[in-house]
C-alpha cells in the first residue's frame, strides 16, 4: 500500500511528544516527533522520490525531516536544492538538508562556492558547512590561505549559524594542514569565538584552538 501525505502527516501528529518539542524549541526547530521516531518511519517507507517531494512541500518540520530522509537526493536539480535551501529555515532541517541532500549531489560543488559569498548568512552558512567539508577529506583546488582571510575579517561579527560554520572551517584547517595549524590557532585564540561555549563533560569544546589541540593529539 502507497503512503499518502495526510496518513503521515497524521502519523507525525500522533508522535508530536511536548516535552520533546520544548526542547527542540529552545533551538529553534518547531517540532516534537523523537528522531528515533522519525528514522523508524523513513526506514518502514524506504526511498520514495515523489512521496518525499510531497512531504516537503507541506511546510511541516517533521514531515520535512522525514522527506528528507527518504529522498534521493542525486534526482534534484541545482535549481531545486537551492530553492529548498532558501526555504529550510529551521537549524534540523538546514543541517539534514545540506548533510544528507546537498553533500551527495552532483551539484554540491558550484553549489558550496555560490552559497559561501549568498547575501543570506543562513546560506551562506550552507555554503561553509560544506567547505569546511571538503576542507577535511578533499581540499585539492582549494585555496585555504584565502579561507583563513575571510575568517579572520567575517567571523568576529557573523549571524550565529553562519559563524559556526566559519568556526568549523577555521578549525578543520588547523586539524587537517599542520602548515596553516600556528595561523589558525592564532586567529582562534585573537577572536575567541565560542570560547565561552558550554560544552558537556567528555564532548570537545567548538572553540577552535581547543578543537585543533585535541583533534591533533587524537591523531597522535
Amino acid at each position: 500500500m502507497t503512503a499518502k501525505v495526510p496518513d503521515l502527516l497524521a502519523e507525525l501528529a500522533a508522535n508530536d511528544d511536548p516535552k520533546t518539542r520544548a526542547v527542540n524549541e529552545r533551538h529553534g526547530d518547531d517540532h516534537g516527533v523523537k528522531l528515533s521516531v522519525l528514522r523508524g518511519i523513513a526506514k518502514r517507507l524506504k526511498k520514495q522520490q515523489p512521496l518525499a517531494v510531497e512531504l516537503w512541500a507541506t511546510a511541516d518540520t517533521a514531515a520535512r525531516l522525514l522527506s528528507l530522509l527518504i529522498c534521493r537526493p542525486k534526482e534534484f536539480g541545482a535549481d531545486e536544492l537551492d530553492a529548498m535551501l532558501r526555504d529550510a529555515r529551521t537549524p534540523k532541517v538546514h543541517d539534514w538538508f545540506v548533510g544528507y541532500v546537498v553533500k551527495k549531489s552532483p551539484h554540491r560543488e558550484p553549489l558550496r562556492i555560490a552559497w559561501a559569498v549568498d547575501p543570506d548568512p543562513v546560506v551562506a552558512a550552507a555554503g561553509w558547512s560544506l567547505t569546511a567539508g571538503r576542507v577535511a577529506s578533499d581540499s585539492e583546488g582549494l585555496d585555504l590561505p584565502a579561507l583563513l582571510d575571510t575568517v579572520d575579517a567575517q567571523m568576529k561579527d557573523a549571524p550565529d549559524r553562519l559563524q559556526w560554520a566559519m568556526n568549523t572551517t577555521l578549525a578543520q584547517i588547523g586539524i587537517a594542514h599542520p602548515e596553516l595549524r600556528e595561523r589558525a590557532v592564532e586567529i582562534g585564540e585573537r577572536l575567541e569565538v565560542l570560547k565561552d561555549y558550554p560544552t558537556s563533560p567528555g564532548c570537545t569544546s567548538p572553540y577552535a584552538p581547543v578543537w585543533i589541540a585535541e583533534m591533533v593529539r587524537r591523531q597522535g
